[in-house]
């Protein structure tokens, strides 16, 4: 059994709330849960120090027994120093795509031509 410690939706429509709960990978996003370890609410102040509550004995002995943090709980577990998150690098993210790599280099073609014939 593969656990996961995640997020599950709660709240009013445009009003999130979640739980962060340890479940098995294979149960739906807002189904069948194992434990509630801490909640998140991300309609308060990022200030605010009841934003994200964590219960650390029960993640630390879940992650221990082997449960994997999703992405979004292992930020949460690295801002309260329960668990190291490596930072990500990708540096093709800024790259355009193709189609914009053509339009770039028609428009410096353009230029170029239009500069030919000014001069």
């Amino acid at each position: 059994m593969s656990l996961k410690i995640r997020l599950t939706r709660g709240g009013a429509k445009k009003r999130p709330y979640y739980r962060i709960v340890v479940a098995d990978s294979r149960s739906p996003r807002d189904g069948r849960f194992i434990e509630k370890v801490g909640t998140y609410d991300p309609m308060k102040p990022k200030d605010d120090a009841t934003r994200v509550v964590l219960e650390a004995e029960k993640i630390q002995a879940w992650l221990a027994k082997g449960a994997q943090p999703t992405d979004r709980v292992l930020r949460f577990l690295d801002a309260a120093g329960l668990l190291k998150r490596s930072a990500r690098n990708n540096p093709q993210k800024a790259v355009p795509g193709k189609k914009a790599q053509e339009r770039a280099e028609a428009k410096a073609a353009a230029a170029a031509a239009g500069e030919g014939e000014a001069a």
